[in-house]
């Protein structure tokens, strides 16, 4: 295989761990891209095998399409266009990997379908924890339990790791919207002991209902207890929603 491997905000807390796998199985080929051109370079050079840097707006299809003439493979690891530099990649013939966690980004990449089979190109969608391992895990169980009638995901976020920014935006903005259906539930996590889980709108539920067809739910708490309980709390009184209100107006 030839071409570059583009990581599209390669120096986020996703994009780095991405570029520096990358870049110590394919040397020479791996390009760190996104707005900040100083982190990119900084990033570029601590990493081994001739990494390169390259200022790119995601929305800004000038950009894209400038990152994107010699690549192979885009990954993207930043939540912003996601559907327009999806279909550029794919029209192009250029293999694209997306870590979206939101249903109406996964849908709309869906949606892409036959543009990418006409051109010979993959889009390969939900690659990460929550949608990714979650997929992985929940097809395995219904495939050692061949008569489950549903799948409960939860996933326990810990406070105290770098999640990057765009992560933390991504969980405040949806804290925001209209919970999914569900109701909170009491679970048993190894390590954690027994924990309140509240529905949270990860898009591997809604993949998972329906290429499973059953029902799937994904649950969300915080290592702390005191916080999860403040932090759903406060979604419940609508803070979180009027706060996006206000932010969309202002």
């Amino acid at each position: 295989m030839t071409g570059d491997l583009v990581v599209l905000g390669g120096y986020g807390a996703t994009g780095r761990i991405v570029a520096a796998e990358l870049a110590g199985r394919h040397p020479g080929r791996v390009v760190v891209a996104g707005r900040d051109l100083t982190r990119a370079r900084e990033l570029a050079d601590s990493l081994p095998g001739a990494v390169r840097a390259r200022q790119v707006d995601v929305e800004r299809p000038a950009d894209v399409h400038g990152v994107i003439r010699t690549a192979r493979v885009a990954v993207m690891c930043v939540e912003r266009a996601n559907v327009a530099v999806a279909k550029a990649c794919l029209e192009r013939g250029v293999h694209y990997v997306d870590i979206s966690a939101t249903r109406s980004v996964v849908d709309g990449i869906e949606g892409l379908h036959r543009i990418a089979r006409d051109h010979g190109a993959t889009a390969a969608l939900s690659v990460g924890i929550a949608p990714g391992l979650t997929n992985l895990l929940a097809r395995l169980c219904v495939q050692r339990l061949p008569d489950a009638t549903e799948v409960d995901l939860t996933v326990l976020l810990g406070g105290a790791g770098d999640h990057g920014a765009d992560s933390v935006r991504w969980t405040v903005t949806q804290l925001g919207v209209r919970p999914p259906a569900g109701r909170r539930r009491r679970v048993d996590l190894p390590g954690a002991g027994r924990r309140t889980a509240h529905p949270f709108p990860f898009s591997d539920q809604h993949t998972l209902t329906a290429a499973l067809g059953i029902q799937v739910t994904t649950r969300l708490c915080l290592d702390s207890r005191a916080l999860t309980a403040t932090v759903f709390a406060l979604r419940a009184a609508g803070f979180f929603a009027a706060a996006r209100r206000l932010s969309a107006t202002g």
